[in-house]
């Protein structure tokens, strides 16, 4: 039995709710809805352990955890690392999503074995388990507008409504892709 692990990252509470930094909690939170049937996704929990949101799913031969970690972006790695050693996970089937404020709103990159590029969540990851090959799911939300905002004060922004639509667009594709990679057939 193969477990994957998908977590998305964001800040935890209502006051963060719908923000740009949230891009990786709206994703695993739109792939429990899109498969909860399917894989028969357990309500969402949260684990002190794991320091997380957690809910588990089956398809197949194959166990799928979605996290959204509730350390707050700067300390993901905690929750992301106790996880991958309590499920046993091996490295090349954790998913990282998050925002990146250096892709243009709309698009994503997906690779395995990149650096963190600034992204303090992530470089907590790539710390605490001590390797930075695991697959990121870079979700763009760049600031294009006329006027630059300083970067914290733009990410912990609320998405417009025209910017939700994008990235729900986005999020879909991402699926498709991811499963694709992870050969996950519904």
């Amino acid at each position: 039995m193969r477990t994957v692990l998908i977590a998305g990252l964001g800040n935890p509470g209502g006051k963060y709710a719908s923000t740009r930094h949230n891009a990786g909690f709206m994703l695993v939170d739109h792939f429990f809805e899109k498969y909860r049937d399917n894989f028969a996704f357990s309500e969402w929990e949260f684990s002190k352990k794991l320091k997380a949101e957690i809910s588990i799913g089956k398809h197949e031969d194959n166990k799928y955890i979605l996290l959204k970690p509730r350390t707050f972006m700067n300390l993901s790695g905690e929750s992301v690392s106790a996880t991958k050693k309590y499920y046993k996970v091996k490295i090349e089937d954790i998913i990282v999503a998050h925002d990146d404020i250096d892709i243009s709103l709309g698009k994503y990159k997906i690779a395995a074995g990149s650096s963190s590029a600034g992204h303090n969540g992530v470089q907590n990851i790539i710390e605490m388990l001590g390797t930075k090959d695991f697959t990121r799911v870079r979700i763009g939300i760049e600031n294009r507008g006329e006027k630059k905002i300083e970067t914290e004060k733009y990410v912990l922004g609320k998405f417009t409504t025209a910017e939700i639509k994008k990235i729900s667009g986005v999020i879909s594709e991402i699926q498709k892709e991811l499963a694709g990679k992870f050969e996950i057939r519904v």
